[in-house]
């Protein structure tokens, strides 16, 4: 199926790689092209208001990361999920995450840290309105914001190139204000261990949350059979 494509938005030509393969890669993970998608280059360049060579070196930065697969005369279509895959990043991700917080026990930039609160009450006002684009946003500023807080960005950068397959289960698990308030306890419990300079606390906080989205797979599963492989 076919996701409709906007109105085209202006880009300037010098970053049009940049810009266009950034926007699509938040279209793909916020579900906007669906797993199974056909992408055409010619819409996704009217889209952007830019010639097809930035779109198609574009696909091929987001076939890299998996996002989606480049099929001789076929086409380019959005990959489904694989849980496979899924499981390999949870455990990508619990190896370079708890190092951080690991480390954020140890010292911790005083001005991120106080970032780290509004982040943290944009979440809770988003769960209690049941807002699950902006909680998923938010999720990723807090992540972010704990690799600079113990200056990892380049740990933050290796994150973001595997999380993107965990962040479109992400958007189908966050639907309810339940699972939505979990995931606020939980950044605050990483953070209350943070600031308790407690290390083995941190690393049980960290590892539990990025395992929580696999207690919903079963349910996204059964109710979104299509997008997965």
């Amino acid at each position: 199926m076919q996701a409709p494509l906007a109105a085209p938005i202006p880009i300037r030509m010098p970053s049009a790689t940049r810009v266009v393969t950034e926007e699509l890669r938040q279209a793909i993970v916020r579900l906007e092209f669906p797993p199974g998608t056909r992408l055409s280059e010619g819409e996704i360049a009217s889209r952007y208001n830019v010639s097809r060579q930035p779109v198609r070196e574009a696909l091929i930065s987001l076939s890299r990361i998996g996002l989606v697969q480049v099929l001789p005369q076929r086409g380019t279509l959005v990959t489904r999920i694989s849980t496979r895959h899924m499981k390999q990043v949870i455990i990508a991700r619990e190896a370079l995450e708890t190092a951080v917080v690991a480390r954020a026990c140890e010292r911790f930039d005083p001005m991120i840290r106080a970032s780290i609160d509004s982040i943290l009450e944009t979440q809770a006002r988003a769960a209690a309105e049941g807002d699950h684009l902006t909680i998923t946003a938010a999720d990723t500023q807090f992540h972010g914001a704990l690799a600079s807080g113990v200056d990892c960005d380049m740990i933050w950068q290796m994150v973001l190139d595997v999380k993107v397959h965990m962040d479109r289960v992400r958007h189908l698990t966050l639907q309810d204000r339940e699972s939505m308030r979990v995931l606020v306890q939980q950044h605050r419990a990483i953070v209350a261990a943070i600031d308790a300079r407690d290390p083995e606390r941190a690393d049980r906080a960290m590892r539990t949350h990025l395992v929580e989205i696999l207690r919903d797979l079963p349910r996204v599963l059964a109710e979104r059979s299509d997008y997965f492989e």
